[in-house]
């Protein structure tokens, strides 16, 4: 294949993952959304596999096949509560790409290169060495978050601040001694050195970051996964690697500015770590009595929705963790034969990753229509007559708006109490994962149905005429 042809496949597989981006971006394109991705990812690699690789081909394919298995193997077995984690450790992956392509790149020690091509080289070799290795790292850190496989708390360092400037200024030094070692064939000390600082960097980088502001780091990670493609992409002089890694990259970061926003928090103040502990309050403020609480059992949650006009469903992580999404179809299909108007509440954070309950409403085939945005319907509650808050805390904790010392003080939230009615499915008076209490709990207006949320709702199913 010549090089124009590689090149148009290239071009051709770029405009497909532009495409791609933008179905992403809209519930009901997301499955075009995902063929486009699907064909341009095939496109680029038969172009690359047939007119750039030119040897080695059986540990080419050996790797495709056995990368290919695994990935196909994962797609079959990880439940959909299982996604971010699963999202997190494939971020790992391409930095841990990146440090061997780096390191392989060093090794190689191309003599044809010299003077600023050497710098400009071995710039390339360092930037995707530390944006690698900080990814990787983090990643599987934010992977053990996710799974609870380590406390979602944050590890706050006395003068972290001062050991992250520490730790910046040490990869910059053995960076500096890298790009001096490495005209004359040596360099392998500071770029290890290197590689340690960032490793280390990116643990304590999430290993700070609190349980609430996880979908942030998610998305934060998906933005340097895509940076550590681009850096790879110019140490391997592949322009589609470069571009992909740079439309990866900067779709990232404005999701992770688009997560901020709703959350009321800047990127700074998420890297720099802190909000969202595992044992918080609610601030100084009042939150209730155990006596204030009013239980109900699913019969009388289903005669509360059967006589109501206005439906708002608000789905958050327990739903996905309880798998109830599709009972709440099922209910939701009843209530709109019945003629009752049923709407879901969708917060930007709600769940562990971005866009995590569009996933879980499109796989129970909840009509798109009915799915709004908080901007959207928030106006709305004070005209519902019933509120439905299956497995959510914090997206809908009052103590944003009222208890001025709250941890999540000024966040945007469903506001749900506004309504006449709001029904909170939860397991226990547990806080949620930002670890903050719920004055929404002990309101006049809410009815408490403790529970596994798809036990609960089967009852609320079947209770309905």
């Amino acid at each position: 294949m010549s090089q124009g042809v590689v090149t148009v496949a290239y071009i051709g597989a770029t405009i497909l993952f532009i495409l791609s981006l933008g179905g992403l971006s809209r519930p009901e394109a997301s499955r075009r959304g995902n063929l486009f991705g699907i064909f341009g990812m095939t496109l680029a690699l038969a172009a690359t596999i047939i007119g750039v690789v030119s040897a080695n081909y059986f540990i080419l394919f050996g790797a495709v096949i056995v990368g290919g298995t695994i990935g196909l193997i994962l797609a079959k077995k990880v439940s959909m509560t299982q996604m971010p984690e699963l999202v997190a450790i494939l971020h790992s992956l391409v930095g841990l790409a990146a440090v061997l392509v780096g390191f392989a790149n060093f090794l190689v020690h191309d003599t044809s290169i010299v003077g600023i091509d050497r710098t400009i080289h071995d710039v390339e070799t360092c930037l995707g060495i530390f944006i690698g290795a900080l990814t990787f790292s983090g990643s599987v850190v934010a992977f053990l978050k996710l799974s609870a496989k380590i406390s979602g708390k944050p590890l706050l360092l006395p003068a972290r601040h001062w050991f992250n400037a520490a730790l910046l200024v040490g990869a910059i030094w053995f960076g500096a001694r890298f790009i001096g070692q490495s005209a004359v064939g040596d360099g392998t000390a500071p770029l290890l050195g290197l590689t340690v600082l960032a490793l280390i960097f990116g643990v304590h980088m999430v290993m700070a970051i609190g349980g609430a502001d996880m979908p942030v780091v998610v998305s934060m990670l998906n933005s340097y996964s895509g940076w550590t493609a681009a850096a790879t992409g110019f140490m391997l002089n592949n322009d589609l690697l470069i571009v992909v890694g740079a439309l990866v990259g900067s779709s990232g970061a404005i999701l992770s500015y688009i997560m901020c926003r709703a959350m009321n928090r800047k990127f700074i103040a998420v890297i720099a770590g802190g909000f969202g502990t595992s044992s918080g309050t609610a601030g100084s403020g009042p939150v209730g009595e155990a006596g204030d609480i009013v239980a109900v059992d699913g019969a009388e949650a289903a005669e509360l929705l059967q006589n109501a006009r206005e439906v708002v469903i608000i789905p958050g992580y327990g739903m996905a963790v309880a798998q109830a999404q599709h009972v709440v179809h099922e209910i939701t299909r009843k209530l709109r034969e019945k003629k009752i108007n049923v709407r879901f509440a969708i917060h930007p954070v709600a769940g562990r990753m971005p866009g995590h309950m569009n996933v879980l409403l499109a796989e129970a085939h909840v009509p798109y229509d009915i799915v709004f945005e908080l901007e959207e319907i928030n106006a709305e509650f004070p005209r519902v007559d019933v509120s439905v808050v299956i497995g959510a805390n914090d997206i809908v904790n009052p103590a944003a708006q009222e208890v001025p010392d709250s941890p999540i003080a000024g966040m945007p939230v469903l506001e749900c109490w506004k309504g006449k009615t709001t029904i909170v499915l939860k397991r226990s008076m547990a806080t949620g994962y930002a670890g903050v209490e719920n004055p929404l709990f002990y309101k006049e207006n809410t009815r408490m149905l403790f529970g596994d949320a798809r036990d609960s709702l089967d009852i609320v199913l079947k209770n309905l005429d």
